[in-house]
This record gives C-alpha cells, sequence and structure tokens, in this order.
C-alpha cells in the first residue's frame, strides 16, 4: 500500500528545478489559492520530537482508540510477509485496518519494514525500511525508503547518484538531496489543505 504511494512520491523527485520549503497557510481561503506544488528532499515532520511511538509486530492490529492521538506515531514489522508459513496472509488481514486508522488522522507519522520473501529463509523479493509522514494543516507530506532492494540488488536514487557521478557530476550533485545512500530515495512534497485539520498542532 504505502509501497504505491511512495514510489509515486519518489519518481517525481527526478524533476528538475522543483526543490521547495516554503510554509504553507493553514487558512481554507490560502490553501485553495496555493499553487505551490514543489517538492524538496526528505526532512522529518515539525511535530516529530512530540511522537509517542506505537510499536506493533508482524500481522498485529493497532486498536482503534489511536485514531484520536495527535499526532500518531506508529512502527510496524512487516519482515515476515512470506507465503508459506502464513506470514503474508496475516499481513494482508491487518493491513486494512492498519490503512483505515492513519486516514482520519490530521499528523501522522509511520516507520516500517519489509521484506516480502517466497519462503523463510528464501532471499526476499523485495526489502526496505520506510518512513512516511504528513501534516495535513501544515499542507506537507513526507517519504523515504533506505536500503531498498529487489531480489538483492540496491535499487535508488542513491543509486543513480553513485552511477551518475564519473560522468555527469552536476546532475549526481543535484539528485542527491533525494538520496544519497545505496537503495535510498526520499522527498517532502504539499498536500491539499484540509477544513477537518485546521486547528491541528
Amino acid at each position: 500500500m504505502y509501497l504505491a504511494i511512495a514510489g509515486a512520491l519518489c519518481a517525481t523527485a527526478l524533476v528538475p528545478g522543483t526543490a521547495s520549503a516554503a510554509p504553507r497557510s493553514h487558512t481554507a481561503s490560502a490553501g485553495l489559492a496555493n499553487t505551490e506544488s514543489q517538492i524538496g528532499p526528505f526532512t522529518e515532520p515539525a511535530f516529530a520530537a512530540t511522537c509517542d511511538w506505537h510499536r506493533f509486530g508482524e500481522g498485529e492490529i493497532p486498536p482503534w482508540w489511536l485514531m484520536f492521538r495527535d499526532p500518531l506515531c506508529v512502527e510496524y514489522s512487516k519482515r515476515d510477509i512470506t507465503f508459506d508459513n502464513g506470514g503474508a496472509l496475516r499481513f494482508l488481514v491487518a493491513e486494512p485496518s492498519r490503512f483505515a486508522l492513519a486516514m482520519v488522522t490530521c499528523r501522522y507519522y509511520q516507520k516500517d519494514h519489509w521484506s516480502v520473501q517466497t519462503t523463510t529463509g528464501a532471499t526476499p523479493w523485495v526489502t526496505w525500511d520506510g518512513q512516511y509522514w504528513w501534516d495535513k494543516s501544515g499542507q506537507r507530506a513526507g517519504a523515504r525508503l533506505s536500503g531498498f532492494r529487489i531480489h538483492g540488488t540496491s535499487v535508488g536514487i542513491g543509486d543513480a547518484v553513485a552511477a551518475l557521478r564519473p560522468v555527469y557530476p552536476e546532475l549526481a550533485d543535484a539528485l542527491e538531496e533525494y538520496g544519497s545512500e545505496a537503495g535510498e530515495t526520499g522527498l517532502t512534497t504539499a498536500i491539499p489543505y484540509s477544513p477537518l485539520c485546521s486547528t491541528a498542532g
């Protein structure tokens, strides 16, 4: 679920000349008039220092009352998405509740740790550690993948930076803000104004 969201965000990091960290207005009129959609390098949200982290194991469903936490900060272990031991099924059963819980929040920060494999002990199809957050009142969101590997091969803007630097150092420098380590890609971007979250924070 979050891979699709993060992947779409991360793809836009390749568009040159779009970095911006301008603050967003919290008023409805300014929110509707705001045409800025620029992206910038990944940063943690301003509310990160106030997070009370709630951590959950494989296939564990968080309690419903967490929807009232502001900000809501959760960490999930998703390393056992495995098809021969029921891990993938447990993940699929738990994920809709996790998604529903996240969607109702105004300020949300999630960290998770993924590994998808056919059988226990097999080389994973895909692995990564993720960070995803949004602040609907501040109209900003961020996503960062680190250690992203497909069948053991590192993939990310950080890998592109390393490959480009010997031949296109200026392009490598421009991209480096969005990922400098192997398997790393991250950014922040604007999100639409939410009147339901206008007083958050």
